[in-house]
């Protein structure tokens, strides 16, 4: 008998276990995050700024729901990077679904951003408490890349409650092989939405 199993309830464990996953020991498989990354403009930097604030009084009154973290953080990040212009084009909650037949289990779930060239994954996650942590949701958005359609291009994902911010590289080239860059935030006094974007904007390139 078939289980089914919700994306957001697997594990990195259940993930190495059933895909052979492994975490990269070398800084040097995901350089995208921090190497040669463009430019921010100053009206870029302004603009960032205003994002910024508008979170923070958005925070006033929690919870924070998915589509509210969409439409005032996620929304203009994806705009200033071009993923809103050709050759990009959006699909909002994708279903997706992993068959593992040995196994008898199916994983199930929505992905709630996906940027299409099936390479950039981008997961909104509905932060209902202060210290939420992106780190506990690594997993479902690994298990979403995962089911993307291309083996032979390295995937990119996003994971973000609206105030932090994870990068995550996967390839699958023999191995299902993964890394994540470094948390970011936009609550700290120098906020770090700019390399956010500087990061989105290396990755547009990328794609193209």
């Amino acid at each position: 008998m078939v289980q089914f199993i919700q994306a957001q309830n697997v594990g990195i464990a259940y993930l190495e276990e059933r895909f052979g996953l492994k975490l990269a020991e070398d800084d040097r498989f995901f350089p995208e995050w921090f190497e040669s990354l463009p430019e921010i403009t100053d009206l870029e930097k302004e603009y960032l700024d205003r994002v910024k604030a508008n979170f923070l009084n958005l925070v006033k009154r929690p919870p924070i729901l998915e589509n509210a973290v969409k439409m005032v953080v996620l929304s203009p990040l994806l705009d200033l990077a071009g993923f809103y212009r050709p050759p990009f084009s959006i699909l909002t909650e994708e279903s997706i679904e992993i068959s593992l037949e040995e196994a008898g289990e199916v994983i199930r779930g929505r992905i709630d951003v996906l940027v299409i060239q099936d390479q950039l994954w981008l997961l909104v996650i509905e932060s209902k408490r202060a210290a939420f942590s992106l780190t506990e949701n690594i997993s479902q958005a690994l298990a979403y890349m995962i089911s993307h359609p291309n083996q032979e291009k390295p995937v990119f994902g996003l994971v973000t409650n609206g105030s932090h911010f994870i990068f995550i590289k996967l390839t699958n080239l023999n191995t299902l092989t993964y890394a994540l860059s470094d948390e970011f935030t936009l609550l700290k006094r120098q906020s770090e939405l700019y390399q956010v974007l500087a990061t989105l904007k290396k990755l547009s390139q990328i794609l193209q």
